[in-house]
């Protein structure tokens, strides 16, 4: 089984391995420490353990509290418990063994939860995937991971085949053996009665029934034959450091990467919860961010079932049965990304008692825009607390203190965690304000990436004795210890010299009150080398009114004339990853084509 040694405590000081927990010593004082939670440790000690045994003691401790609610099903803790177990033991018996990789390829449902801990009770290793991905991207997971069970819902079990079909002939791993399930199977028996009071447009979503697919050089086999066999598996035997997960960044620079997270590492963030959110047992977790995303996965899955929250959950976003939901079944902490919470704010019947039970709203990705976090203050008494992180920190690295909170803003590094700006190209930190990218240090940090020694070499850096990840972001820290972001690493505009940060133009626009959504790109200048374009989501109501000229002109009374855009395109929608982000690239990259056929047009 994969797992990482122990590393030295002089070198890796959050890592000192005891015989039944690591010991992460508390960061040294800092000048964020000052706004630091009243009762929240600097740092915890994480359990040297499997993340199955969250699930396992749940359902000792209360095995007949609902764990989980999908659509109106209810799901008992030991319930799920038992169907994790019994399809542990039906992988076990198809060949996987310890530290065999096995992909997760579905959207929010019940077997999600129910398929990665059977992998982590298989003593293997969870492979999650974006179910929105097709058979000519799916090939790269299958041999890069080396999987050879995949479990997959009957809707999108067909993209495996294909992709299986696609590495026939070629050497390399090919998948032996797919699991496959009807999303309808995890729907309520009495789907009227349960989903009482929701709105009506919301059943032209519900799943139907897919046959299954056919795998070349493999079998398929149905989940639900499976679970039924009974089989219970062996000793659990995997530990603190053993790979846990290989969760998938965006590969917006190449090919996708597998990031090695062990327990101990996604451990730590899902037990932050408890003490900085203000999780606790019996609380009510509404997930709705993809649980293949890293945020769904650790901030939402794993501290709900380890804290003991039950989770409500949904498969994908729609405002008005989240609204629902969160009133019928007293949602307390709604894990999000902004783009929701807009949308949610939006919703023309929207009443604030709706929203009475929460106690945490928050996420990252993108900044809050200031009207909707005052909205928010104003109408719930709710700060969204704003964080930071990345697949490669198993979440944050960085929030908003409760109780201290900023807008617009990073926040303050995490617990166990520290974190510093440097200059990207010397490394030397650079003056309290000033622009740098930003390094981590602390237990949530991945192993490396999956079998690419030089992707991770390039990804750390060693300084003052203690290996820092680089995370590519650019932000600037301020002397009280909060951190902003500036813009992703290399996304920046240089408008006649001047460097312009997207993000920045961007939170200024969401103060027109046209303005829905906005990225901002770069256009090709023949005078000033690059000027800005925003490409805007009109509000509804502003739709046949609002103008470029408009937006312009109201941009040069709020920005630096250097900011303002010198371009404005409106458009429906902007593209999004299944996780929420906003993919600006793909816009980056439309207008640099368009920009390259104006120039190689000859003049009339």
């Amino acid at each position: 089984m994969p797992t990482l040694p122990t590393a030295p405590a002089a070198r890796f000081p959050y890592r000192i391995r005891t015989m039944n927990v690591f010991h992460h010593p508390a960061p040294p004082e800092a000048p964020h420490h000052r706004f630091w939670p009243a009762g929240v440790p600097r740092a915890l000690d994480v359990p040297d353990e499997s993340l199955w045994q969250a699930l396992e003691r749940r359902a000792e401790a209360e095995p007949q509290a609902v764990g989980l609610d999908f659509l109106g099903r209810r799901w008992t803790w030991q319930a799920l418990h038992d169907e994790a177990e019994r399809l542990a033991g039906a992988l076990l018996a198809l060949g996987v063994g310890a530290g065999d990789r096995v992909i997760v390829f579905m959207q929010n449902c019940p077997q999600f939860l129910l398929g990665y801990h059977a992998v982590l009770r298989a003593n293997a290793v969870v492979v999650p995937v974006n179910p929105m991905n097709k058979a000519d991207e799916l090939d790269h997971y299958i041999q890069d991971s080396g999987a050879r069970v995949a479990l997959a819902s009957s809707d999108i079990a067909g993209e495996l085949a294909r992709a299986q079909e696609m590495l026939q002939g070629e050497g390399g791993a090919r998948l032996e053996h797919l699991v496959v399930f009807d999303l309808a199977e995890a729907l309520p028996d009495d789907i009227e009665a349960a989903q009482a009071g929701w709105p009506l447009h919301w059943r032209r979503w519900l799943p139907t029934r897919h046959p299954k697919p056919t795998l070349a050089g493999g079998s398929v086999h149905a989940w639900t034959d499976l679970v039924a066999r009974g089989l219970r598996p062996g000793p659990l035997s995997t530990q603190g450091q053993d790979l846990a997960a290989l969760p998938y960044t965006s590969g917006t620079t190449g090919a996708a990467k597998g990031c090695m997270h062990n327990h101990a590492s996604l451990m730590h963030n899902a037990m932050t919860s408890q003490d900085w959110l203000d999780l606790r047992p019996g609380d009510v977790m509404l997930i709705v961010v993809p649980m293949f995303h890293i945020t769904g996965m650790v901030m939402a899955m794993l501290a709900g079932i380890r804290l003991g929250a039950s989770i409500v959950l949904l498969p994908r976003w729609d405002r008005d049965v989240a609204a629902a939901a969160i009133e019928q079944q007293r949602v307390t902490h709604w894990p999000n990304i902004p783009t929701m919470v807009i949308d949610l704010l939006g919703k023309p019947d929207l009443q604030p008692a709706m929203l009475r039970s929460l106690r945490y709203i928050g996420g990252g990705g993108a900044a809050m825009p200031e009207a909707i976090a005052t909205r928010l203050k104003n109408e719930l008494g709710l700060d969204y607390i704003e964080g930071y992180g990345l697949t490669e920190t198993s979440g944050p690295t960085h929030s908003n203190p409760p109780g201290a909170v900023r807008r617009q803003c990073l926040g303050i590094p995490y617990l166990s965690t520290r974190a510093r700006v440097v200059d990207p190209d010397t490394l030397h930190d650079v003056a309290t304000g000033e622009v740098g990218e930003i390094l981590v240090h602390g237990p949530q940090v991945f192993q490396g990436y999956w079998r690419n020694p030089d992707a991770t070499r390039a990804a750390f850096v060693e300084l003052d004795g203690l290996r820092w990840f680089r995370t590519g972001d650019l932000g600037r820290v301020d002397a009280d210890g909060y951190h902003t972001m500036a813009d992703r690493l290399k996304r920046m505009i240089n408008a006649s010299g001047f460097k312009v940060w997207p993000a920045e133009v961007e939170a200024l626009l969401y103060r027109h009150p046209g303005v829905q959504e906005v990225c901002i790109i770069a256009t090709r200048d023949d005078y000033r080398g690059e000027s800005v374009k925003a490409v805007i989501v009109p509000k509804p109501e502003a739709r046949e009114t609002l103008t470029e000229a408009d937006v312009i002109a109201w941009s040069r009374e709020h920005m630096a004339v250097y900011k303002v855009p010198r371009q404005v395109e409106f458009v429906e929608q902007l593209p999004k990853s299944a996780s929420g982000k906003l993919l600006w690239r793909l816009l980056q990259v439309e207008q640099d084509q368009r920009d390259a056929r104006t120039e190689s047009t000859p003049p009339a």
